[in-house]
């Protein structure tokens, strides 16, 4: 039965196609296959030998990094779906362990309503910075052969 390899998870279209493999690098053009033929040179093997060891460190550094860079985000998606699951369950914990579960579930709830706070604050000033900039460029007119002068506007 013919399938589409891009829907197959084993695939290598598939995992190019879903960014878990890198699909741009430089390093991955090294592997493609040459068909010159090309007079043996021995320093030429070398050389290219050297390459190779060396082409194979840089793809593996990248690799490891972008595999970091993809499971950034894991730790703490798991320890929210963690948090979700004491929270619905809480009635099959021991009584002791309830209460604890409880007290913890109410500090970070807490600490996320006073991080939502600042950053409403924060976004507050922004959005008056910009209307103040907004307000300022209004009140400027522009006067041919002399550039921008203020306008008198009844506030």
């Amino acid at each position: 039965m013919k399938r589409n390899p891009r829907k197959l998870a084993w695939t290598k279209a598939f995992r190019r196609a879903h960014g878990k493999e890198m699909t741009v690098d430089s390093t991955l053009s090294f592997a493609a296959r040459r068909n010159v033929p090309v007079r043996y040179n021995r320093d030429l093997v070398a050389t290219t030998l050297k390459a190779m060891q060396r082409v194979s460190e840089i793809r593996a550094k990248r690799e490891r990094q972008f595999y970091r860079n993809r499971m950034a985000g894991n730790k703490e998606r798991q320890r929210e779906a963690d948090r979700k699951l004491v929270a619905e369950n809480q009635h099959l914990l021991p009584p002791e362990e309830r209460e604890k579960a409880r007290a913890m579930l109410e500090s970070i709830e807490e600490e996320e309503r006073e991080e939502m706070e600042l950053e409403e604050k924060e976004e507050e000033e922004l959005e008056k910075k910009r209307l103040d900039k907004m307000k300022a460029k209004r009140r400027q007119k522009l006067v041919r052969g002399q550039g921008v002068e203020e306008m008198d506007v009844d506030a």
